[in-house]
């Protein structure tokens, strides 16, 4: 069974920043053999697609955060992170990570609510 907790939400003004993490465990599990995604979902909105890193270490974003977020990962800690910068009210939501294509069990995520 896999495990990913998110963590490093909080509340922050418009134009600050912010750095999620997500730590994977499990007997087996490894995200250096998974491609990892971070998501989001919103107050009455569906979860929606925010960013991913394949295990080439590369990167895709959606547009809505291009130039403003940085997904990375960390292989030996087992962890993803997202750093959020010129953050806008908009990206209030809960943050999730998970890999892709095919998700695991969803974690419980973790807050950011941006203040205008």
């Amino acid at each position: 069974q896999v495990l990913l907790v998110e963590s490093g939400g909080g509340l922050v003004q418009a134009g600050g920043s912010l750095r999620l993490s997500c730590a994977a465990s499990g007997s087996i599990f490894r995200i250096s053999i998974n491609a990892m995604g971070w998501y989001r979902q919103a107050p009455g909105k569906q979860r929606e697609f925010v960013a991913i890193v394949y295990t080439t270490g590369s990167t895709v974003y959606a547009d809505s955060v291009k130039g403003r977020f940085t997904i990375s990962r960390d292989n030996a800690k087992n962890t993803v992170y997202l750093q959020m910068n010129s953050l806008k009210p908009e990206d209030t939501a809960i943050y999730y990570c998970n890999t892709v294509p095919i998700p695991q069990t969803w974690g419980q995520g973790t807050q950011v609510t941006v203040s205008s």
